[in-house]
């Protein structure tokens, strides 16, 4: 069954839940998203009753905020456990810290972040939400210099947000260990058995040291041979200890130079946040990876890229670091942005004055012509925004 809220759903995620007839709980949130009356609604009564007596039920949100009706109905259940467990960084890290022993890690409380000295801190580290999405709020921390900087931003202040607190919740941080390698995005689940099913393995690329920002994530026939196997064996691990079976799941990690893997996090119940890593697969490669889950299906990595071998296939957020004010935005042109991209198959545009995002490109790009990517991913995106007079 799907649990649907906002802020976003996507076209291909409803075409999917209507062209399977999937269960979809008829939540006031899920029926203003989704007007179609002729899926398979259920009522919240038999969805709550059908989690409870049936814990192998699966199912599916396309976003965190739906983790409160979770929470409000079923609060005693293993997969709500399950859940709060992932979402909460610090709690996360205890879980694992059998298996991950030397990762150094602390949970603060807001207020007491400005009362941390140099001294007490070992350099470099990454301060962040124990609560968080979208990378808000998380700092990479190089020197003292640096550390100063983060605290003078880490305020109450700044963090104003329009997701609830059960999906970002700056009330604590979580302050660790950082962890050196590239950085890659997975979605997969855990089978009925607890078995690692790989639905789409990304490489997450920045544009410095100090970046966090979300710009660009790509996947390629390349990228998933390469990483398919050892990420299958890590998050098996991680599921073992948490238990988990017939659950999705959206993990981030980092691979070192040696091929160690450490876990940066594991978001519940979803793949990449507002419908873009799910749906990109389905709509660039092939395997639909909403249907795959429903379906117990493993892709064919084999033959998933017959033909598109030297593609790469990426997901761009167009988060606004023009240092503009949306207020101050009339408009984003999203066909200059197309001209300047390859093939740009699938853009979604967002209000920049209600969300903190101009929106998504999905794009295809030869594995020659990468400067493209790299190009947007430094970009400030000040040549696409129109101020107003």
């Amino acid at each position: 069954m799907y649990l649907i809220d906002k802020p976003y759903v996507s076209d291909f995620l409803i075409d999917t839940i209507k062209e399977n007839n999937y269960q979809i709980i008829a939540t006031e949130c899920a029926k203003e998203l989704v007007t179609d009356a002729s899926l398979n609604w259920i009522s919240e009564e038999e969805a709550i009753a059908t989690l409870k007596n049936n814990p192998s039920q699966r199912i599916y949100s396309n976003s965190e905020n739906a983790l409160g009706w979770i929470k409000e109905n079923i609060a005693e259940s293993e997969l709500s456990k399950q859940i709060n467990i992932l979402k909460n960084k610090a709690e996360f890290r205890e879980q694992i810290k059998a298996v991950f022993p030397d990762f150094k890690f602390q949970k603060i409380k807001l207020e007491n972040i400005q009362e941390v000295v140099t001294e007490d801190l070992s350099f470099p580290f990454v301060i962040k939400p124990s609560i968080g999405f979208l990378s808000i709020g998380v700092y990479i921390v190089n020197d003292e210099t640096e550390w100063i900087k983060a605290k003078r931003e880490i305020t109450s202040q700044n963090f104003k947000s329009i997701f609830p607190k059960n999906v970002l919740d700056t009330s604590y941080f979580i302050l660790e260990d950082f962890i050196e390698g590239e950085e890659y995005a997975i979605d997969y689940y855990h089978n009925e058995k607890g078995e690692v099913v790989l639905l789409n393995i990304l490489h997450h690329v920045f544009s410095s040291g100090t970046d966090t920002s979300d710009r660009v994530y790509s996947t390629s026939k390349s990228i998933i041979n390469q990483h398919k196997a050892g990420l299958e064996q890590f998050l098996s691990i991680i599921g073992n200890q948490l238990n988990l079976t017939n659950f999705p799941a959206h993990a981030e990690v980092r691979i070192d130079n040696n091929g160690t893997i450490v876990p940066i996090e594991i978001n519940p119940l979803r793949f990449g946040g507002w419908c873009t890593t799910g749906d990109l697969s389905g709509i660039a490669f092939g395997p639909n990876s909403y249907k795959y889950y429903f379906e117990n299906a493993c892709p064919n990595w084999d033959t998933i890229f017959k033909g598109k071998e030297n593609k790469i296939f990426s997901i761009i957020v167009l988060d606004n670091n023009s240092g503009i004010n949306p207020t101050d935005i009339a408009e984003f042109d999203y066909k200059k942005l197309a001209n300047d991209l390859e093939n740009p198959f699938l853009i979604r545009q967002l209000d920049i004055n209600k969300y903190p995002l101009f929106g998504f490109v999905f794009t295809e790009t030869n594995s020659k012509n990468k400067e493209e990517l790299y190009n947007i991913l430094n970009s400030d995106l000040r040549k696409y925004i129109i101020i107003k007079e």
